[in-house]
């Protein structure tokens, strides 16, 4: 894309070339039903619909979903995913409750506890210290191609125990990356291994919640959290280390 460059001094002008992150509707229909419409960077979508599902809570593990089928078309993608039959009433009770979700949040008493759904306790054990967390941190930025050409877009980051980055998905959206990375994970069947994940956003409840279900030992971001992110990690046992940057990070307190 073009754009017209003014610099501070305000002496002169000049034409650029910059590229720009693709941020694009995504319609996710399971078994027929239409479930949600994400924007999304349109990479890695069969990751990004396996990762979803699991967070949504729409299937236990990846063999339960049987195919996915993405059409292009000039508004959007739609993509079509067909879950096993073990999983319609779980479909069918969650997608009930999307259906009364608004721009303002979630209606009702009955949506507020699906909003705050219990959690699973974490069972994985991260054996990674500071100074693997500030050595995938130093790695991570030669990771991220779509960052690096637009400025626009998060990386979510499976790291080992030593530290070194293992795999990262990117997208506009910090969630969306976090799901693709848990989907790319279940369908090549890679596991925590005493690693963690690294994501390049603020730590909200919406990812803590994620990082618990995929049962990621300990979760890593380079902002700050909100409270309710940090309840509910201390609640499910989800090691939690916030504004990780170069020089410092602070890890939550048991």
């Amino acid at each position: 894309m073009r754009f017209r460059r003014h610099a501070v001094d305000g002496v002169g002008a000049d034409e650029i070339e910059r590229a720009v992150a693709i941020e694009r509707p995504l319609a996710l229909e399971f078994n027929g039903i239409g479930y949600a419409v994400m924007m999304a960077t349109p990479l890695d979508i069969e990751d990004f619909v396996v990762g979803f599902a699991l967070s949504e809570r729409l299937i236990d593990h990846v063999g339960q979903v049987e195919a996915i089928d993405v059409h292009a078309t000039p508004s959007g993608d739609v993509v079509r995913a067909s879950l096993s039959p073990s999983r319609a009433e779980a479909l069918v009770e969650r997608a009930r409750h999307r259906v009364s979700e608004s721009s303002c949040g979630l209606c009702g008493i009955e949506n507020l506890d699906q909003a705050i759904r219990p959690l699973p306790r974490v069972e994985t054990v991260s054996r990674a210290a500071p100074d693997q967390i500030f050595a995938a941190l130093a790695d991570l930025r030669a990771r991220q191609p779509l960052h690096e050409q637009t400025g626009a877009v998060h990386a979510a980051a499976l790291c080992d125990a030593t530290g070194a980055v293992i795999e990262v998905r990117e997208d506009v959206g910090r969630h969306n990356a976090f799901d693709k990375l848990i989907g790319a994970m279940a369908r090549s069947d890679r596991t925590w291994d005493g690693g963690f994940a690294l994501l390049s956003s603020r730590c909200s409840y919406e990812l803590v919640e994620k990082a618990v279900l995929a049962q990621c030992p300990m979760l890593v971001t380079i902002s700050a959290p909100t409270d309710l992110a940090m309840a509910r990690a201390a609640d499910a046992g989800l090691r939690l280390v916030v504004l990780a940057r170069s020089d410092a990070l602070l890890e939550q307190m048991p």
